[in-house]
């Protein structure tokens, strides 16, 4: 034996085999190019191409010719093109003939090439007939040709393991009278796969149990994986998560299985308003109110009702998925948070000070705050640019940066949303974590050992415990501070009524939480809004905590998850208003507190 050599009992190193995810991803899962109908027919030029030099951290000039470029790269970005009328766009630009030997095409074309006012009159009329009349207007004109399998050859060309994850996918867009349904339908699959398919529009059937049979015949025929996310509940006018099934039944267990089997996540942040909460629904939580789009459905046709509100955010469903499973067995809403752009301009813009806007025609101008995102005849019902979020992210916990990893994170909700920004948080829950666990060499390794992650599930409380977490935030080196870290709690009592609160587990600047779990005292503000700018001299770069909950009860259902918020910062719109020297617009805030919103842990009671 040489003399250096030495035989081991076991590895010294202690990364042999690590098996754990150890790093954070940031990326997008929901983003048009000019092939969606919508974004091609008001203006985007920008190509799946143009989309992925972007995202990987490319200068390029937007559809507007203004150069843009992120601050960093993302690490994995999804094409989710709308399934339906998918070749229209291009038959437009192209003159397909296909389209001119139609009578609506070709009335539709003529409108469209005759400028702004013919095309946006024509965008208008196909949204009429499409989302809110239901029909498919270039139905037998076989426009859509090979443009899928394109797509999704496209997406394998630029994924890169190890380095950058894309990913396939297509935007199903039911849109019963206006209430939006939409999902979007992601791939863990290469082409290989994903050409073997084809995407599945909402024209057969507005019922979302149509795409879920779609998704098992994909997994079952084909051998791949794939998974449906619902998104903007906000503008469905109450149905989204409604406890019946599409045609207004009663919820059933095998209806609530499947909608829990296919659809793990939740997109609760993006371009169109957030929906984590909502005031009326959470009265009690001062920072409820936040980026709130609440005024009727997606096509402007039909006045919002409080009684609505219930069904259409994040953390009001999860309160009725624990009252639906007391009632029939299975839990439907058990669904992670991420945030997305849901960008139609094919740039993957969320930060305040770097915000492109949803369409071609509300890229940066003086004059983009006030045109109509959802135009309406009721004005009450209008919804304007300045409304719009400069949102949002998904991150998620992953080994490497692998398009297996990426969709595994999803598929097991170890994954959040932030509303643009890029700040890191972790948390683990189990009934055994001390404040000692906090300063783990380890702080991962220890979570896994010892609890569960983000999307995890806890049962049998061992007598006299109570759940306890261990949490760590880092602010986004490029951002701002951190105000505080929260918990959000919601429980199921004996009764059956859910319930919420909302507790401050680390706050900034020496502020206290009090007897009730709260830190009153605002973080205070550092924005100049003349000049859009903020400094980073209050709040904190990284924060931890650990939380024991003070009113567990083991026969009360319940669910956990993390809310950190950022210190205040000027708004896009103020970012606007300071470049242009343009007023501010009134319809919104001119500073936002972004935040990030972790998928929930949940604790079901031992029968």
């Amino acid at each position: 034996m040489p003399p250096n050599e030495v035989v081991p009992t076991q590895d010294y190193s202690p990364f042999v085999g690590r098996a754990y995810p150890d790093q954070v991803l940031f990326g997008d899962l929901h983003f048009h190019t000019e092939i969606s109908f919508d974004a091609g027919l008001v203006g985007t030029s920008l190509t799946i191409h143009d989309a992925f030099r972007v995202a990987r951290g490319e200068a390029i000039q937007s559809n507007t010719g203004q150069s843009v470029q992120l601050i960093r790269p993302l690490d994995f970005l999804a094409i989710t093109e709308h399934a339906e009328m998918i070749g229209l766009a291009t038959a437009m630009r192209s003159s397909d003939p296909r389209l001119l030997a139609d009578e609506w095409g070709r009335q539709t074309h003529d409108r469209f090439n005759s400028g702004q006012e013919g095309r946006m009159a024509a965008f208008a009329d196909i949204i009429n007939i499409s989302t809110v009349e239901g029909r498919d207007p270039t139905a037998g004109l076989g426009l859509d040709g090979d443009i899928w399998r394109d797509i999704v050859e496209t997406v394998d060309a630029y994924n890169q393991p190890g380095a950058f994850t894309a990913i396939a996918g297509f935007e199903w867009t039911s849109t019963p009278k206006g209430d939006n349904l939409h999902r979007v339908v992601l791939f863990g699959d290469g082409a290989e796969k994903t050409s073997q398919t084809q995407p599945l529009g909402f024209f057969d059937s507005p019922n979302p149990e149509w795409l879920w049979d779609y998704l098992a015949a994909y997994e079952a025929d084909i051998g791949g994986r794939v998974i449906a996310v619902p998104h903007n509940a906000n503008v469905s006018n109450g149905i989204m998560f409604a406890p019946t099934k599409f045609d207004g039944s009663p919820m059933d267990a095998d209806y609530a299985a499947k909608r829990a089997r296919w659809e793990p996540m939740h997109e609760v942040t993006q371009i169109k308003g957030d929906e984590e909460t909502h005031p009326s629904l959470s009265p009690d939580d001062e920072f409820a109110d936040f980026e709130t789009w609440d005024v009727g459905n997606l096509a402007g046709t039909a006045a919002k009702t409080p009684e609505m509100l219930r069904y259409e955010y994040g953390r009001s469903a999860l309160k009725v998925g624990l009252e639906i499973e007391r009632e029939i067995g299975v839990n439907p809403f058990k669904f992670g948070f991420y945030g997305t752009t849901d960008s139609h301009t094919a740039l993957p813009t969320t930060r305040e000070d770097n915000y492109f806007g949803k369409y071609q025609h509300t890229e940066p101008s003086p004059n983009r705050h006030n045109f109509d995102v959802i135009p309406a005849d009721d004005p009450a019902l209008r919804i304007i640019t300045a409304q719009e979020s400069a949102a949002g992210l998904t991150a998620v916990w992953a080994r490497e940066n692998t398009r297996d990893e990426v969709f595994g994170a999803l598929t097991r909700k170890e994954a959040y949303a932030t509303t643009g920004t890029r700040l890191r948080v972790r948390v683990f829950g189990g009934f055994g974590f001390t404040e000692e666990d906090l300063g783990a060499s380890d702080f991962a390794s220890n979570g896994y050992q010892n609890g569960v992650p983000m999307g995890g599930d806890l049962s049998a409380a061992p007598e006299g415990t109570a759940p306890s977490f261990v949490i760590r935030a880092l602010r986004d080196p490029d951002g701002a501070n951190l105000d505080r870290v929260q918990i959000i709690k919601g429980w199921l009592d004996a009764e059956g009524n859910s319930h919420e609160r909302v507790y401050d587990v680390a706050v900034s600047g020496g502020r206290e939480i009090g007897e009730d779990g709260r830190a009153r005292e605002p973080v205070g503000s550092t924005v100049d809004i003349a000049s859009a700018t903020f400094t980073n001299t209050i709040g904190a770069a990284a924060m931890d905590a650990h939380w024991v909950d003070p009113d567990f009860d083991p026969a009360e259902d319940a669910f956990y998850y993390v809310r950190v918020l950022e210190i205040p910062t000027p708004r896009w719109t103020t970012y606007d208003a300071a470049f242009y020297g343009v007023p501010l617009p009134e319809a919104v805030p001119a500073t936002v507190q972004d935040r990030a919103y972790t998928s929930p842990i949940w604790y079901s009671r031992s029968e």
